[in-house]
């Protein structure tokens, strides 16, 4: 498919419009780390809202990495994907090996945000942020990890997306907004101009930026 954003900041743009009915309203923005983090900036600075980041890891199969078998999340949370777990017959203690290592991973995600308290979340509406979905499995946990933070309400935001997936997450969140779903969905980085890697340093500085009231922007402090 023929790529559809600029980049994640353009994307975030996208996104913001069509949230515009959020604004000033009573939510937090909550980034999937690393790349949902500068599509998630752009629309906490539209709303006028909170930014922060939900830790989440995919649950890669050892030896395909890329493909998810599941997702752990902040808050003990871990899905699983029953049908890749069954189809490659993958054990419970390869689940539990690499369950570990992922959740001690989380730690690594949480340090972005340094020394600021995390936002808001409990009674308020999440708006969740990730550059894509694929197989949804870290949107999936992202989502789990709300409910036990007894939230009010939960919506996923993504520029791309596969139908599927999509489909599948409307039936555990309040809300998708999903601006581009191809029917021949491949990979989320084909929606992209620039789908560069997302590093840390880049994440830290658009956490430490505060959104105030009135939409205004500035580091954190000032």
């Amino acid at each position: 498919m023929p790529w559809v954003y600029r980049d994640r900041a353009q994307a975030g743009e996208v996104l913001a419009q069509r949230l515009v009915r959020y604004v000033h309203a009573d939510v937090t923005v909550l980034a999937l780390p690393r790349g949902g983090v500068p599509v998630a900036y752009p629309v906490a600075r539209a709303l006028g809202a909170s930014l922060d980041i939900l830790a989440v890891r995919k649950l890669g199969v050892p030896g395909h990495e890329e493909l998810a078998m599941g997702a752990v999340a902040s808050g003990g949370v871990r899905v699983l994907n029953d049908d890749v777990v069954s189809r490659l017959g993958i054990d419970a203690a390869t689940i539990e090996a690499v369950t570990r290592a992922e959740r001690a991973r989380l730690a690594d995600q949480e340090r972005f945000r340094g020394s600021r308290a995390p936002a808001p979340r409990e009674g308020r509406t999440v708006i969740l942020v990730d550059d894509g979905l694929a197989t949804g499995s870290t949107m999936e946990a992202a989502i789990a990890s709300c409910r036990k933070a007894d939230v009010a309400g939960i919506v996923v935001a993504v520029p791309v997306g596969a139908p599927s997936t999509v489909a599948y997450l409307a039936g555990l969140a309040d809300e998708v907004v999903c601006p581009h779903t191809p029917e021949r969905f491949r990979a989320v980085g084909l929606a992209y101009g620039d789908f560069s890697p997302v590093d840390d340093e880049e994440v830290r500085v658009l956490l430490s930026v505060v959104t105030r009231p009135g939409g205004e922007s500035g580091p954190q402090g000032s």
